[in-house]
């Protein structure tokens, strides 16, 4: 029997049972669009997630100081204030680090700022102008802290984009003046938005010179009389050179702190490695989220094999009416697979669609104070129809099989 006599004859069975069809490819329809939209929101995260951090710079290295101990209590890594300024200029200007690009170096606290009747709760960064290109700001009004800002202590602050609506709203900031934690100081630029995610936001910050937020707002020195810093933003000349970069870093700064032997008091932690450990643990979301909807589709396959052999109980007498006139069992049992994996591939099909409408329609959603993105991939699209075909097959090979093997004297006898 060729093959385009059995798909019509499978074609011509489904027809016949129009309502019971369409319910089986329902199951299909469902699990397959599960497993799409689901698994699409799981990469979606991950690379939302992966966006932000790459949005804080590129090729960075992070260097804070040690862990700290209280009595018996031990601080978490950078609780201890052991990095300075002279940590910084060592490295910036070190013949040893033929890899570092530029160095960044900050010190952050918080404070209240007022402007206005307008008042808002909010972290101040101290930074140097090498900050904006070694972390990735881009300023949308006005312009960034300059060198001579540090050198003067320059009373001046650039706004995170969230921070200037809040006290200005739909005002220019550039040119007003705030007051942090009761000192003046007046607003020089405003940065363009980063957004937010699970990491924390990039606007509701304010930047101002490292030495005014040292001398004004958090002042911290080492026993050597240098100013601390919480943060080294180290930048690296490309990715390929971030492990060259951290041991010609680690050499200098034990270099500075006189460490012959010990732990080192100081950490660094490479960008590329915190990108890597939340692939790492995302990946496993996506992976449960797809086994989760995977479920659905097997449900799907079990009503595949539950309507099949209802099918082959119906048909029984038919079944022996074509073995007695030459049908062999091959022939029966290629009939039952192809319409098995028709209901199948058309609920395969139809999920495919289904799934990415359900993912477009819920990306961009707010919830829980976080935005739902999806990332829709073709190898999502193929191993989701793929599997639906595997599942048509697997699932109706046991009445496939049932079917060719009905001996046609009883079949025949079959009311």
């Amino acid at each position: 029997m060729k093959i385009l006599d059995i798909i019509r004859t499978a074609l011509r069975a489904l027809n016949a049972n129009k309502m019971r069809s369409l319910l089986t490819v329902l199951g299909i329809v469902i699990g397959v669009a599960a497993v799409i939209s689901l698994v699409s929101i799981g990469r979606g995260s991950q690379a939302a997630v992966t966006a932000n951090i790459e949005s804080l710079g590129s090729n960075l290295l992070f260097v804070t100081g040690g862990s700290s101990t209280q009595g018996l209590v031990r601080g978490g890594m950078g609780s201890a204030s052991t990095l300075t300024m002279d940590d910084v200029n060592a490295i910036a200007t070190s013949d040893i680090a033929t890899a570092v690009k530029a160095v960044a170096p900050q010190v952050q606290t918080f404070g209240q700022v007022v402007a206005g009747k307008e008042n808002t709760y909010t972290q101040v960064i101290g930074v140097t102008p090498e900050y904006q290109s070694v972390r990735s700001y881009s300023v949308s009004q006005g312009s960034f802290i300059t060198a001579a800002d540090v050198n003067k202590k320059t009373l001046v602050a650039v706004l995170g984009s969230s921070v200037a609506e809040t006290l200005f709203g739909t005002d220019n900031a550039v040119g007003q003046t705030i007051r942090i934690n009761s000192k003046q100081f007046k607003v020089i630029g405003v940065l363009k938005s980063k957004g937010s995610s699970g990491l924390g936001s990039s606007d509701d910050v304010i930047i101002a010179p490292i030495t005014t937020v040292q001398s004004r707002l958090s002042s911290s020195r080492s026993t050597s009389g240098s100013q601390n810093v919480q943060t080294i933003n180290v930048q690296v000349v490309s990715a390929d050179k971030a492990d060259l970069a951290v041991s010609q870093v680690t050499t200098i700064l034990r270099q500075t702190h006189k460490i012959t032997t010990g732990t080192d008091d100081f950490t660094i932690s490479n960008q590329q490695d915190t990108i890597n450990s939340l692939k790492a643990s995302t990946q496993i979301w996506v992976l449960f989220l797809a086994v989760i909807s995977g479920i659905t589709l097997l449900v799907g396959g079990i009503g595949i094999m539950n309507i099949m052999l209802v099918s082959v109980t119906e048909r029984t007498r038919e079944i022996g009416i074509r073995k007695s006139v030459g049908a062999k069992r091959r022939d029966i049992l290629m009939q039952f697979l192809v319409e098995s994996s028709l209901l199948a591939l058309v609920g395969g099909g139809i999920g495919v669609l289904v799934g990415i409408i359900v993912s477009h329609a819920v990306s961009g959603i707010s919830l829980g104070g976080s935005t739902i993105t999806t990332t829709i991939s073709a190898d999502t699209l193929i191993l989701a129809v793929s599997v639906s075909a595997a599942i048509g097959i697997i699932f109706g090979i046991y009445p496939a099989y049932r079917a060719a093997r009905l001996n046609p004297i009883e079949a025949l006898r079959y009311e």
